[in-house]
């Protein structure tokens, strides 16, 4: 393991400023802590409100990420306060926590982590704690002191697994008064404590430790075959991946049973080498590599015992299989073990591993899965690793229960932002990188959602995508180039769909061109190509869309952006009119056949949109003006003018409607048209 420390940078840091630092070092290496896991404090002086000074820990707040952790993540507490507390023989997770608030320096500053007691008892001035994945290995053993005495001697100190808060941090401190001189502390399951009276001490013997334990562990598996012989290959990639993606709405439904979820997948080969292995089912179904990781993954993950996944029809029903028997696992595990006044987590699993095929994971946006994808990542390496060393070994179910359950672990979840209106959603767009399509694109994201946006503009939807994930802070755009006009492409493009967020929820059809010219003069190929996008187009679109939809078995919401032209037709516009009204009465039969299936299919008739519309050329301006008589440069105030409430219609209006009807607040509505025109008589449906 590299250390990142660099003393140019370090340069003229001190207190808060130079833990910050130090902590997005450690953060920014996915092997020593991922996620909000991990803890990190400094012991300095400060001055509280009266202008007294005092010595103040500042620790770590509780859920803070270290990798991008800010001055405003710690909490500063009154070390004068917190030190007797060492002196006391018990004490409760509430009284604790009770007792912590009340000696904050500021009321505004972050929870303090459980871990508090544990980094004010020790008394260096730096303390960080890491779970890295290379010293979990070495404790997730049967002999784990063996096995740590083997790699560091006598000096460390190793204590047996406790689950963190007073009785975690009384031991700690025991066992640094008993041997100061000890380079570091290891939490049987838990991690490595490392300290020192510097920051770049304390992180330089982090570093030191792990990569020790690094070495231990890559001597043991050299030339180990600790996973036994390979089972079941990973397919050719095109295939797995096409089988994937037929798999994921199903997964997705069968997972979303009490609460929608996203979904990641993964087909790493080396993932694919280890779930394919002869000891995989059993491994992988021991348990965490540290307790931590309970709130994200699950106790377990589900494995498809799968010998052919090759077989579409035999796989569907080993993970349907498979599912009732984990959700009967899970239900048998929280009635037998359950701490009291507590109720069952969904007792879905949040990892799928899929010999052959790779690994789903699952959560309530993009970013949750995204937790668990890479927390897994770590999983099964250090699990491989574990085996080399000895056998691989984690907490009781009892300790994992009550871990699972406890609620200092879970308060974490409720630092969360509170859902918007469309998360756990997927949308997925066509023609997103237009004027219409790229404020629905953007409403949504806006609102929560998922949201795959596809155009045949690779560039441009590939543009956007980037804009909305910048402006959500996360992932939630995924841009697919796609003619809607090509079958193969729409097969393409929708099996990409799937594998991006899991399946569909909302289908906007929204892809469109416009050829103008008189019916005597319409070229043959003018009037074909509007067929083929417009008419064809939505065809192909909706019917990828429907079988996602249909495989999920949660319904679904599809939202046609057709035209003001459907229900009142213009002069020149014979080729959009003709194939906008296709499109609007397949729709139609869309809402007819399929609300049986909880499907709604609504649609929305736009007028005159000029805001970055890609319909209205210059060559179309031009022949506008000229069939209403005026100059190019006024068509937009015309068009403007002739509605009802004189006011031009914005890409944004249309978005809002668009968001309405794919909402609960329309479940009660499919079949319908809505305009959004500003009223024009001749257009108001009938």
């Amino acid at each position: 393991m590299k250390s990142l420390w660099s003393n140019k940078a370090a340069k003229g840091l001190s207190g808060i400023d130079l833990v910050v630092y130090t902590s997005r070092l450690i953060g920014a290496n996915t092997r020593l802590v991922l996620w909000g896991g991990g803890n990190s404090s400094i012991k300095t002086k400060s001055v509280d409100h009266a202008g007294r000074e005092t010595k103040v820990l500042w620790i770590k707040g509780s859920g803070s990420d270290m990798r991008t952790i800010a001055p405003k993540n710690f909490t500063p507490l009154r070390l004068q306060d917190l030190l007797p507390l060492k002196q006391r023989d018990a004490m409760t997770d509430e009284a604790m926590v009770d007792y912590q608030m009340k000696s904050m320096l500021d009321p505004k500053a972050p929870k303090p982590s459980i871990e508090t007691l544990l980094h004010a008892f020790l008394p260096p001035a730096h303390i960080y704690h890491t779970h890295a994945d290379a010293i979990c290995a070495l404790t997730d053993t049967p002999n784990s002191r063996k096995v740590v005495r083997e790699v560091f001697g006598d000096g460390v100190a190793v204590i047996d697994y406790t689950r963190p808060g007073f009785l975690l941090s009384k031991r700690v401190a025991q066992a640094y008064e008993k041997n100061p001189e000890i380079t570091g502390i290891i939490l049987d399951k838990h991690g490595l404590i490392t300290f020192g009276e510097t920051a770049q001490a304390a992180y330089q013997m982090t570093i030191k430790m792990v990569s020790k334990a690094e070495r231990y562990a890559a001597e043991k598996l050299k030339g180990n075959k600790v996973m036994g012989a390979l089972q079941v290959k990973g397919l050719p990639v095109n295939k797995r991946r096409t089988l994937a993606a037929a798999i994921a709405p199903i997964l997705r439904g069968e997972v979303s049973r009490n609460k929608l979820m996203v979904m990641r997948y993964e087909d790493d080969s080396a993932l694919l080498k280890f779930i394919g292995s002869e000891k995989a089912k059993k491994l992988t179904q021991i348990g965490p590599f540290t307790p931590d990781h309970l709130m994200h993954t699950r106790p377990w993950p589900l494995f498809v015992d799968t010998k052919n996944p090759g077989d579409f029809k035999v796989l569907t029903q080993e993970i349907r299989k498979g599912l009732a028997a984990y959700r009967k696992r899970a239900a048998d595990y929280f009635n037998r073990y359950k701490p009291e006044g507590v109720t069952m987590l969904d007792p879905n699993p949040r990892v799928i591993l899929i010999p052959g095929i790779g690994m789903f994971s699952t959560g309530k946006d993009d970013r949750a899965a995204t937790i668990v994808h890479d927390l897994y990542m770590h999983t099964f390496p250090v699990i491989e690793a574990a085996t080399a060393i000895q056998s691989y070994r984690t907490i009781s179910l009892k300790e994992t229960c009550d871990f699972e359950y406890w609620p200092m672990e879970n308060f974490k979840l409720s630092l969360l932002p509170p859902e918007k209106s469309f998360s756990r959603k997927v949308a997925l767009i066509t023609g997103a990188a237009g004027a219409i399509g790229s404020a629905i694109a953007s409403a949504f994201v806006e609102a929560g959602a998922s949201v795959i946006v596809t155009d045949l503009a690779g560039e441009k939807v590939f543009a956007l995508a980037d804009k909305l994930n910048e402006a959500a802070g996360s992932r939630q755009a995924f841009a697919i180039p796609m003619d809607v006009g090509n079958a193969r492409d729409v097969k393409r493009g929708f099996e990409a769909a799937a594998l991006a967020f899991g399946g569909l929820d909302i289908f906007i059809s929204n892809a469109g061109i416009a050829r103008t010219a008189s019916v005597d003069a319409l070229s043959l190929n003018d009037w074909e190509t509007s067929l083929r996008v417009n008419a064809t187009g939505h065809l192909l679109t909706s019917q990828a869309a429907l079988k996602i939809m249909k495989a999920q078995g949660l319904g679904g919401a599809i939202v046609v952006v057709t035209s003001k032209n459907v229900l009142a037709p213009g002069k020149d516009f014979g080729a959009y009119s003709a194939s906008k009204a296709a499109q609007t009465q397949l729709s139609r039969i869309m809402a007819i056949e399929n609300a049986s299936v909880g499907i709604r299919v609504n649609m929305v008739t736009p007028d005159g949109i000029f805001e970055g519309s890609g319909l209205w050329s210059e060559s179309v301006r031009e022949e506008r003006a000229k069939a209403h008589g005026i100059s190019p440069d006024k068509v937009e105030a015309f068009y403007a003018k002739r509605n009802l409430l004189q006011t031009p219609i914005l890409g944004h209006d249309v978005a809002e409607a668009v968001l309405f009807l794919a909402s609960e607040r329309a479940a009660k509505t499919t079949g319908a048209i809505l305009p959004i025109d500003g009223g024009l008589r001749e257009a108001f449906p009938r």
